[in-house]
């Protein structure tokens, strides 16, 4: 095809692009590119890569190296195998484990990146049907693989995919892998015609289905941990479940028949996979009740006082239950985090009425509720505070691992959970059967509701409300200047806002994670990684309010998470809900200066 945009540099790697691909579809997309003329587009979409980071890749799906497609991913899949060459022992026996969801080209982006494994003669573990995300870490530890990869973009819109890396401990890639094997991609760029052969794929003795074996493995695990299985099997609580147009229905049901649990009232329209997400405007649970409206609408009409709802991949759980009025209550992931980490925690107890709690640990990303830190304090198990992202707990799990300590639950507010250790990553199946066996726990005990036991957790450990919300700043610049005075609120480096509203709230802890500082540990030194490249400061104030500000990845926002740990003494909500908005309030007019930056307002 013969490419004249009148710039060389774009021309030459239009060409080059166009001679790596075997897609017709995506070449007729070019075509219609070049011909439209638009030298901005077609820029982005050849002159930029996607950047291959710590989640591995994700973007929208279309030609170019800036977008999900064929080539890419065969540059990925190569770079990624030589990387692996180069790092891990017996790789070659160890092997890969493949899966993918139901989303456009999953299945074909899984084939492609098989064939270049077994190209190279390394074992590949490819899952014959879509599968949920948590299997893969859960199938790199069960077949000791090398690594694993899952095709997804998760709860994202239908235009994007993703391809995500889990290291051979079954946690996601951190640093220094993301950095290898991004060099080794950029080494590896000419795709191999070895690496096109998909029809080789499962006629190769270096191919296995590990589906039944996963699938098997996964729900006996489940079965053995269940400790009330009569409770789950005469409970009379009816639980209405979606899979969100994406994976989770077969393996949830069947996850559920494992624990002894009745069967769940499914939401037909969303049972099987559909790429177009056909009646959600974002397959995202996280969403609340407006990505909610048809599991709400199959509850009522089945007296049913539960929901449970999957993403696409099946690594996140929402949950929303019917309160004494009558209307719906979407549970936070905050709030999900305080109930799932007590019920972990009583059904340690029980398991393990002997064992030594103090070896016990639980662990919450940095922008998450720290109701789990103030039950550690009343309980005695060890609490771990990460960066936001499971691939730091996931990593930080193997540490503790190594240490014989316990880790018995993780979450993150986005509705990620992780209920033990036998995946090293959200788990949106295990934690939809660990709240389902709970609710039938309470309703057994005294007909409690899980949001009876929501206010029992903070009556014994103290109200934790949270204010979380963002601000829109285009100019990198002015991002700067707002978290360069805070480091240097005195005029000198390291001297940061010692109070807010005239002096009202009092600050005793700073962490900035941008710089390293925090005078909260010994050489005022963070022990928690550092990224220069991102803004973000913890201010932890006298009254138990924490607030954490920081830059989006991806966005142009500053966000900011604030949440008031009470003491258990004060249990006026209408007291706690004034004081931190009147903080909240103070925080943004005194640390970000929405105005004189030229801040815009979240749109409502």
């Amino acid at each position: 095809m013969e490419v004249n945009t009148g710039v060389k540099d774009l021309d030459e790697k239009i060409i080059e692009w166009l001679s790596y691909n075997k897609d017709p579809k995506a070449e007729n997309e070019v075509r219609e590119l070049v011909k439209e003329g638009d030298i901005k587009l077609l820029s982005k979409l050849f002159l930029k890569r996607l950047e291959f980071g710590t989640a591995g890749l994700r973007g929208r799906m279309g030609p170019g190296y800036n977008q999900m497609n064929d080539v890419v991913i065969i540059q990925t899949g190569q770079g990624l195998m030589e990387y692996l060459v180069d790092t891990v022992d017996d790789v070659h026996s160890k092997g890969v484990i493949i899966g993918y969801d139901g989303r456009y080209n999953s299945k074909r982006f899984a084939e492609l990146t098989a064939a270049i494994f077994i190209a190279n003669k390394i074992r590949v573990y490819l899952f014959s049907e879509l599968c949920p995300t948590p299997f893969i870490p859960f199938g790199v530890l069960k077949f000791s693989c090398a690594a694993g990869i899952m095709i997804t973009a998760s709860h994202n819109p239908k235009e994007d995919n993703g391809y995500k890396v889990y290291w051979e401990n079954g946690a996601q890639i951190i640093t220094p892998h993301d950095k290898g094997i991004s060099k080794h991609i950029l080494m590896n760029l000419k795709p191999l015609e070895s690496s096109w052969a998909t029809d080789e794929i499962y006629s190769s003795p270096l191919y296995k289905d590990p589906l039944a074996h996963v699938m098997s493995s996964y729900n006996e695990l489940i079965k053995e941990e269940v400790i009330y299985p009569e409770i789950n099997k005469k409970t009379d609580l009816k639980i209405t479940y979606t899979a969100m147009h994406g994976v989770g229905y077969e393996y949830m049901r069947q996850a559920f028949k494992a624990a002894n649990l009745k069967e769940f009232i499914p939401v037909e329209e969303q049972i099987l996979p559909d790429p177009e997400f056909p009646t959600v405007k974002f397959p995202n649970p996280e969403e609340g009740k407006s990505a909610l409206d048809l599991s709400i609408k199959k509850a009522n009409e089945n007296n049913s006082n539960i929901i449970l709802a999957n993403d696409p991949d099946a690594d996140r759980l929402a949950c929303a239950v019917k309160n004494k009025t009558g209307d719906w209550h979407v549970f936070t992931g905050n709030e999900l985090g305080g109930l799932l980490g007590w019920w972990m925690l009583h059904r340690y107890r029980v398991k393990y009425p002997d064992k030594n709690i103090s070896d016990v640990c639980m662990m919450a990303s940095t922008v998450s509720s720290k109701i789990l830190a103030s039950m550690a304090k009343k309980e005695g198990f060890k609490f771990e505070e990460t960066l936001t992202g499971f691939k730091w707990m996931g990593n930080k799990t193997v540490e503790l691992k190594h240490n014989n300590k316990k880790v018995l639950f993780a979450f993150e507010e986005a509705i990620g959970f992780m209920c033990g250790d036998n995946v090293l990553d959200k788990d949106g199946i295990s934690a939809g059967v660990r709240v389902a066996e709970m609710a039938a726990y309470l309703n057994d005990i005294g007909m409690m509701t899980l949001l009876d036991k929501l206010d029992e957790i903070y009556t014994e450990y103290g109200r934790h409300i949270s204010n979380n919300s963002y601000w829109i700043c285009h100019e990198p610049e002015t991002i700067k200047k707002i978290f360069d005075r805070l480091r240097n609120f005195e005029g000198k480096p390291d001297t940061y806002p010692s109070s807010i509203a005239g002096g009202k709230y009092s600050i005793i802890g700073i962490r900035d994670l941008t710089t390293g500082y925090d005078n909260t540990q010994l050489n005022n030194k963070a022990i928690l990684p550092i990224s220069k490249s991102s803004q973000m400061i913890t201010f932890t104030f006298s009254n138990g309010l924490v607030c954490t500000l920081r830059t989006s990845g991806t966005e142009p926002k500053i966000k900011y998470y604030t949440e008031l740990c009470a003491s258990p003494e004060i249990q006026d909500l209408n007291v706690l809900n004034d004081i931190l908005n009147e903080m909240v309030s103070a925080i943004v007019k005194e640390f970000l200066r929405p105005e004189s930056n030229g801040l815009i307002a979240r749109s409502t």
